[in-house]
């Protein structure tokens, strides 16, 4: 009676024009080719002629780029000069104590052969060895907002150990400004001045947007010790090209930063005197100077390793194709053949598999007869 009444409950429910069926709640999604995962797709069969021919595309491709990446690399012509040893005097012992001392003249001298013809413009640099201007403690004590904005010139809580001195605070402040490289560079060839340009050796976003035109050096290099060059107090920040090239620090222990450019052609077998100024203390921490006179081509100043690195993947892939196409001639086999399956491959091994199966089996049905005490399955 209670299924019947339950029948009619339903059937009457159904009749009933005027209620609403129950909605059911669910988690399935609505239905769409992305969530059901039918979406159109490519799946390549990878056969052996597929596969040759990528490599050999790959390595007809890159070859040629990393020759003439590699070609371009090696035009450009590089003088470089060390000069933190031979700008010691010779009677000193103690270099530390000589690069420390402001009473002993700093002046070198140093003589330069151009190996070849070097257009221009000429990249003057500046190479630092066993700097690591990557150090955690280092690259965080600056503030981007005292450099940007005048107000901000009392924001020194990121600069320590060099945030304030005298009890002023020092704009820019912190480590990276305060040991910025004071080394100074003169060029004649044949008698005569070559001009070095400092105009627009740092990057034009930093001038504009990191480096406020109306924020001035204030109480800078102003502490008990001294730790580079001295900025013009009379010139914005954003006019300290030196400073701006300096606080962009390098990731590597040994880099390369702009000088300034020589807008002077050099012919082979030039000499070239440079009179510098040792100043900046490397000797503390075992480092080198370097002087980089250098040209450019359409692909930068000079480093193999872009070319390199092309002709490397070119020719592995040449070698792959290589060895795969000997792979195919000489073994070849029928795409889609079932059996170099796994499970074909082996026929004995597989009827030994399935006898051992077959012997398990009959223990099993023998000992649960015996459980049971039904004579058919002892």
């Amino acid at each position: 009676m209670s299924s019947s009444q339950a029948a009619g409950s339903s059937s009457g429910g159904s009749g009933d024009g005027g209620a609403a069926a129950p909605r059911r709640n669910t988690r399935k999604p609505k239905y769409s080719k992305f969530t059901q995962q039918e979406l159109p797709a490519c799946k390549p069969i990878l056969t052996p002629k597929w596969v040759i021919s990528v490599f050999v595309l790959v390595g007809v491709i890159f070859v040629p780029i990393g020759l003439v990446s590699l070609m371009a690399s090696r035009k450009v012509v590089e003088i470089i000069d060390r000069y933190d040893d031979a700008c010691i005097p010779a009677n000193t012992t103690d270099k530390l104590a000589y690069i420390q001392n402001p009473t002993i003249s700093k002046n070198c001298r140093r003589t330069l052969k151009v190996p070849k013809d070097m257009d221009a413009p000429i990249f003057v640099y500046y190479q630092l060895d066993n700097f690591y201007q990557n150090h955690r403690r280092y690259v965080k004590s600056r503030s981007d907002t005292q450099l940007r904005d005048p107000k901000k010139a009392n924001d020194t809580s990121t600069c320590d150990p060099e945030g304030t001195a005298n009890g002023m605070a020092i704009v820019p402040c912190g480590l990276i400004a305060w040991s910025i490289f004071n080394d100074t560079y003169g060029f004649v060839r044949n008698s005569k001045n070559l001009t070095v340009d400092k105009k627009d050796i740092s990057w034009k976003s930093d001038r504009e947007h990191k480096f406020g035109s109306d924020v001035f050096p204030k109480n800078f290099q102003k502490g008990p010790l001294i730790g580079g060059k001295t900025l013009d107090p009379n010139k914005s920040l954003s006019e300290q090209e030196d400073l701006i090239v300096w606080m962009r620090t390098a990731a590597l222990p040994t880099f390369r930063k702009l000088y300034g450019r020589i807008h002077t052609d050099l012919k082979k077998g030039d000499t070239i005197t440079v009179t510098l100024q040792n100043n900046y203390n490397t000797y503390s921490f075992s480092g080198k100077k370097k002087l980089v006179l250098s040209t450019s081509t359409w692909l930068g100043g000079k480093n193999d390793f872009l070319g390199l690195a092309y002709l490397t993947v070119g020719g592995l892939c040449f070698f792959l194709a290589f060895a795969f196409t000997l792979l195919y001639l000489i073994n070849p086999r029928k795409l889609g053949d079932n059996n170099y399956l796994s499970w074909n491959r082996n026929p004995a091994g597989r009827h030994s598999e399935q006898v051992i199966a077959e012997i398990l089996a009959f223990r099993v049905r023998r000992i649960y007869g015996m459980i049971t005490g039904c004579p058919c399955l002892a």
